[in-house]
This record gives C-alpha cells, structure tokens and sequence, in this order.
C-alpha cells in the first residue's frame, strides 16, 4: 500500500532515491521496481535485512530493471552518513512525527537531496491523528511513538524553513481512519476484537482487489479524513535568494548534530 503518488515525484530510471525511515520497505520498492537506485535508510537493522532479501528476491524474479540498485544503509535521520546533494529524490513516509528535532532531520533531507531535486514527506493528518490520541494513550505514549501531531501548515513551514518550495500536497487512505479509531476505542493491541478484525479484512480485499466501489469511497473521503497527508517540495536550486536561509540552517544544523555525536544515537531517531 503506498502513500505517495510516484507521478508526482516524476521518479526516472536511474535516479538516486533515498527511502527515510523506510520500515518495511514499500516505498523503497516500488522505485526499484521502476528502475532507480535506492538507497533504503533506517535505524532497524531487523528491517533493513528483510528489505534487502526483498530486493534480492525482486531481482531474481526479474521485477525490477537490471540497472536498478539498492543497498540499505543504517544511521540517524538528524545526522545522515551521505555527501551533500547525493540524491535526486528523498521519500520520508510516516518518518517526521517520531522524531523530537524534526527539523534537524528535514535539514539533512535537505542537505543531502540535490539542487532541483524532489522530496516527497507524508505525515499522518491532523484530524484523524487528534482523534487516535483522544482515544487512547496506548496509541501514541509508547517507546518510538509519535511524539507530535502536524498540521500540513506546520510541516509546509518546517520544509521551507529548510530551504523547500513546497509544490503541492494530497490526503491519503481515507478508509483506513476509521480503522484507527476503532482500533483506539476497543485497545490498539486487541486484533482478535471481532469489529476489528472485520474492518482489517476488508481493508486487506480493498488492497488486493480494488473494486471500483472503494476506490472512489477513498477518494471522496480523502480530502476530510485521510490518515496521511503527503506534501511535495523541491530543494531550492543554488543562487535563489530565497534559499540562502534555509541552506545557512541546514549547514548549522548538521554542524551542531555532528558535534553532538547524534549519528550513533537511537534516542528520538527513526521509527
């Protein structure tokens, strides 16, 4: 199931994509499966194996171009092991809200994706988000949980602030919501509660169907109640006056991590 619309990263054959936080790796996926090279970053090495085995598998079934890449790579999200400007497309999916410097983490986005280049941050939205926290503690106030709620404004801000033109946003999995607070309102951990253990299985017929009835449900929920929020920036190309703030931050920041030895710690990095 992903979250953001590749359309609008206008991902290419060949690009360099780094996956932020890329957890099971379905985002990292799908760009290898159209032809770039991925580089899938996170601070689980348990993940990250299973992502690489799956991208080993996908090139031995031939589902992805024989010059694609990928490699996955360990590390902190406010203090990447990556060269400046080492990327032309950064996807950051469910990332940002676990992270308490999430601006340091948006900085390095920023300093490592090139000039021109794409980034593609999803978030879960503010309602449906505010609902989940109204509805249970158990949903949030656990080790590696979400530690803030966005508002798309907030986020377009922090982007900015990074030296980002943000090009446009869209909700997503409008079907899912409800899913959430349900699962909030009867005990996140209770999957045997029957209610929900109904709902997860039409989701998962919704997933491997996609019948036309729920697909245009989705879209018509969307809008009001999509779990994510997705928001499309570009990296300011060198000379814009405009990004001179934004770049001057994001070289401070990752000066003051580096100083801090933040690479090698776990604490507030990526879920």
């Amino acid at each position: 199931m992903l979250t953001v619309d590749y359309s609008r990263l206008r991902l290419g054959r060949g690009n360099r994509v780094l996956d932020v936080g890329c957890g099971a790796g379905r985002h990292a996926f799908e760009a290898y499966r159209r032809g770039a090279d991925v580089v899938a970053f996170d601070m689980d090495h348990g993940e990250l194996r299973d992502v690489t085995g799956m991208c080993g598998a996908m090139r031995a079934e031939g589902q992805a171009p024989a010059t694609a890449g990928s490699a996955a790579v360990a590390g902190d999200a406010r203090a990447m092991p990556f060269a400046d400007a080492s990327f032309d497309r950064v996807i950051a999916a469910e990332v940002f809200e676990h992270i308490l410097d999430d601006q340091q983490a948006i900085n390095e986005v920023a300093r490592v994706l090139k000039p021109g280049g794409i980034v593609a941050v999803t978030v879960p939205a503010w309602l449906p988000e505010r609902i989940c926290w109204g509805l249970s503690r158990e949903y949030h106030e656990v080790p590696g949980g979400h530690v803030r709620i966005y508002t798309r404004l907030e986020l377009e801000a922090k982007l900015r602030r990074a030296g980002f033109t943000v090009t446009g946003h869209q909700h997503a999995h409008g079907l899912h919501a409800p899913y959430w607070w349900l699962k909030c309102a009867v005990g996140v951990g209770n999957d045997d509660h029957p209610l929900a253990r109904a709902y997860h299985r039409m989701l998962v017929w919704d997933i491997m169907r996609r019948p036309a009835a729920t697909r245009l449900a989705e879209r018509a929920l969307n809008p009001l109640i999509g779990k994510s929020v997705i928001v499309y920036a570009t990296r300011q190309q060198r000379g814009d006056p405009a990004a001179a703030p934004g770049m001057a931050a994001a070289a401070e920041g990752t000066a003051a991590a580096a100083a801090e030895g933040t690479a090698g710690q776990k604490t507030h990095a990526v879920a």
